[in-house]
């Protein structure tokens, strides 16, 4: 079976599950998207990898996971997203140490997260996307009348960050900053990524 190469399109919080979000997985070389639900504290632990301005006072448990493979000299080379059973996706960490591979079951969220933080390419199987697999609306060969607008990578730490934000626009730029610094020491992530977009938007 061919593999497929995947790359994360955004998250998104999810309409059907209360308190959990999709994330939007893209084929490299197509238009077929693959969304997977996970939960919100791997959803978190994604976003955080992927916004490169917030740094965890101290390290997560898929960083922790990081430092320990950096320390005993192992390397996770790829993810595989390799079944779909019943709606949920299973996953295999390919490892490495010393030129001797390992597999590694996984769950999808947590093998994701771990890719970012090893800069480790995402596959699936060509029979996977061809069976779970959507075209969102607006895209060439859209198949999905229903499904909703394409997903970006914007706030992705929160539900509603126009309403939670609000407090922060008469603020200053200098009481943003402090109120950021704050929050990271605090290890609230969602608080900074509100304030984080704020200062964005100003700048």
């Amino acid at each position: 079976m061919s593999l497929v190469r995947l790359i994360i399109k955004g998250i998104s919080y999810s309409q059907t599950q209360n308190g959990a979000y999709a994330l939007i997985l893209s084929e490299v070389d197509g238009e077929r998207k693959l969304p997977i639900v996970i939960g919100a504290f791997e959803a978190q632990s994604i976003a955080i990898a992927l916004e490169k301005e917030i740094k965890p006072p101290r390290p997560l448990t898929h960083d922790l996971f990081k430092n320990f493979c950096d320390r005993f000299e192992i390397v996770v080379k790829q993810v595989i997203i390799h079944k779909l059973v019943d709606g949920v996706f299973y996953s295999s960490l390919i490892c490495e140490r010393d030129k001797i591979e390992e597999i590694i079951d996984a769950r999808t969220s947590d093998a994701i997260a771990l890719a970012l933080r090893f800069n480790a390419p995402i596959f699936t199987y060509k029979n996977i996307l061809d069976k779970a697999g959507i075209f969102l609306k607006g895209e060439p060969g859209a198949e999905e009348p229903s499904a909703k607008e394409d997903v970006e990578i914007t706030d992705i730490l929160t539900e509603n960050k126009e309403t939670k934000g609000a407090n922060y626009k008469n603020l200053s730029l200098d009481e943003l900053e402090t109120l950021l610094s704050q929050a990271v020491k605090n290890e609230d992530y969602e608080k900074a990524a509100r304030i984080r977009d704020e200062i964005s938007k100003r700048n």
